[in-house]
């Protein structure tokens, strides 16, 4: 068997790793993760908020080995989805979400299609600086084949978060078609209504931010899953654990992901690394320090920010347009900013109206997202069964899950944000060139 360790978790408790888990887990592309936050500028609000993307990979890698185990997977499944659940956050930028768009903007792939091109070797695998540290290790898809394992369906399971072409009603009346179509439940355990993910984040992040919505009960979760026509789904037994998961996930992004003063900070340190003239090409190898330090280092307004930003010196808020208050035709123009280089032109617009620079004025649009989108509506659609093998939506047999399918997930929908002196000239700059 080789080496084997035991780590221990504050959250899942004793985790055996050993065999090629251990030697993908000591590689430098993960030992990075235990300097990226997982929450980013979180701890800006929850000061308990430091844990990382090191400690979050080992807990879905502990979920996802007892979800194969209890839905019976082969071991060569098994063994493959556990490594996609180690390697799934291997290239999250800097401070994880927060440095998302910057990333996507310089290299044109999000984490999970960086992690692909890691994975294979396409793209480098160490900061240009640390070249010198030893010889290029082989990429990490090459030892995934060495031990048998597929590098390319570990690949598969991390890039794509949905299956694009599933419907329940589909599903239920026995077509099997999908993105995935065959074994989706593999599938499944990374990106599901009820995934090793979730189930890690919203119970570590509740752990280290203190906050009570992160209570799920796993193993009552874990016990009633089964495989039904190539998809997990639960068993009745399992709607109630699987509701207080919604409830936790909704509960978790309105008053954690997407509490205005975190992602005010976060969009600080974006406007800084994006205004600091630094080549990111290489933010997804970057820790946190590696970031501050580089942006600290280029001088000028952005060395500034970030000074600020660690002092807990933040800018304030200038307009905050809420959910309940839109009509038609402010979320309409609303939708027009939501793209990267559409936002940071909106802040040049403002800043020009107001007469001051564009680093004073941070634009945030984070409601109509994707993301969101999924949030709300695809990760609330759980299959369940029932003793006479037919699977409906839990939305069939829980109220609370069909009322979580149309709420809104944060009561805000704009926040406008400046220096504490120029927010009044930022805030009329705005709703003229917002026509408010």
């Amino acid at each position: 068997m080789g080496a084997r360790k035991m780590i221990q978790d504050p959250v899942h408790g004793s985790i055996p790793v050993d065999g090629l888990f251990l030697e993908i887990l000591n590689r430098h592309e993960m030992q990075r993760l235990r300097r990226v936050r997982q929450l980013g500028m979180g701890n800006m609000v929850f000061p308990g908020a430091n844990h990382t993307r090191f400690e979050h990979c080992m807990g879905v890698f502990h979920l996802a080995g007892r979800m194969a185990s209890n839905i019976g997977l082969e071991r060569e499944d098994s063994d493959t989805v556990r490594a996609a659940a180690l390697l799934h956050d291997v290239c999250h930028p800097a401070f994880s979400h927060t440095m998302e768009d910057i990333m996507e903007d310089r290299t044109g792939m999000d984490h999970m299609g960086l992690a692909r091109a890691l994975i294979t070797g396409t793209v480098p695998n160490r900061l240009s600086r640390d070249r010198d540290l030893g010889e290029e290790p082989p990429p990490i898809g090459e030892v995934l084949e060495g031990s048998g394992i597929s590098a390319d369906t570990v690949c598969d399971l991390i890039s794509y978060p949905e299956s694009r072409t599933f419907s329940l009603e589909s599903f239920a009346e026995g077509n099997r078609a999908s993105y995935f179509p065959s074994k989706d439940y593999v599938h499944q355990i990374i990106h599901g209504p009820v995934d090793a993910d979730q189930m890690d984040y919203l119970i570590r992040d509740a752990h280290y931010t203190g906050v009570s919505h992160g209570s799920i009960d796993t193993d009552r979760l874990l016990n009633t899953m089964r495989v039904h026509n190539d998809r997990i789904v639960l068993e009745k037994g399992g709607i109630s654990a699987a509701e207080g998961l919604m409830v936790s996930r909704a509960l978790m992004y309105s008053s954690v992901y997407y509490h205005r003063t975190v992602r005010l900070a976060e969009m600080m340190l974006t406007k800084a690394a994006d205004t600091s003239g630094l080549d990111l090409s290489e933010i997804y190898l970057m820790s946190d320090f590696d970031l501050t330090s580089a942006i600290i280092s280029s001088g000028g307004r952005s060395s500034r920010i970030v000074r600020d930003l660690l002092d807990r010196r933040l800018y304030k808020s200038a307009l905050v347009l809420y959910t309940i208050d839109l009509d038609e035709d402010t979320s309409t123009v609303l939708q027009r900013y939501l793209p990267y280089h559409k936002r940071r032109a909106l802040e040049w617009e403002i800043a020009e109206a107001a007469g001051v620079d564009d680093q004073d004025v941070l634009v945030d649009i984070p409601l109509k997202s994707a993301l969101m989108d999924m949030a709300k509506i695809g990760k609330t659609d759980v299959s369940i069964l029932d003793r006479e093998g037919r699977v409906r939506s839990i939305t069939k047999y829980s109220p609370i899950a069909k009322a979580l399918q149309t709420r809104d997930t944060l009561d805000w929908a704009m926040a406008v944000s400046a220096p504490r002196g120029k927010r009044e000239a930022v805030e009329r700059a705005a709703r003229k060139v917002l026509s408010l």
